[in-house]
């Protein structure tokens, strides 16, 4: 049975830092396009970054460009996203899901994704 765990949500103040991990158990991390997504209250689901199967090339939204960072440790069997600067606006439930086409991380597509996890909550605020 695959499984997909989201862990390191939180609370934090705007400008504060929290580093998320998407730990695996049933597939290999490294066989797969792993992305992360984000889901506002009141809002659809929105593509954060993604990091290929092929090479390990990240892709991000604009508004996570220059501020997170998407990585394996494949002896872990886990994707991290690294979140610096955060604001108000990232705010959300962060799920993270894996695809078997790296197709899926070019447009940070919903679609395509063959496993989800259940979420981890963000709440940045002062």
């Amino acid at each position: 049975q695959v499984q997909l765990v989201e862990s390191g949500g939180g609370w934090v103040q705007p400008g504060g830092s929290l580093r998320l991990s998407c730990a695996a158990s049933g597939i290999t991390l490294d066989d797969y396009a792993v992305g992360w997504f984000r889901q506002a209250p009141g809002k659809g689901p929105k593509g954060v970054a993604c990091i290929s199967r092929s090479d390990s090339t990240p892709y991000y939204a604009d508004f996570a460009k220059g501020r997170f960072t998407i990585s394996r440790d494949n002896a872990e069997n886990t994707v991290d996203l690294q979140m610096n600067n955060l604001k108000p606006e990232d705010t959300a439930v962060y799920y993270c899901a894996a695809g078997p086409s790296d197709y899926v991380c070019l447009g940070l597509y919903t679609n395509g994704m063959d496993y989800w996890g259940k979420g981890t909550p963000v709440t940045v605020s002062s």
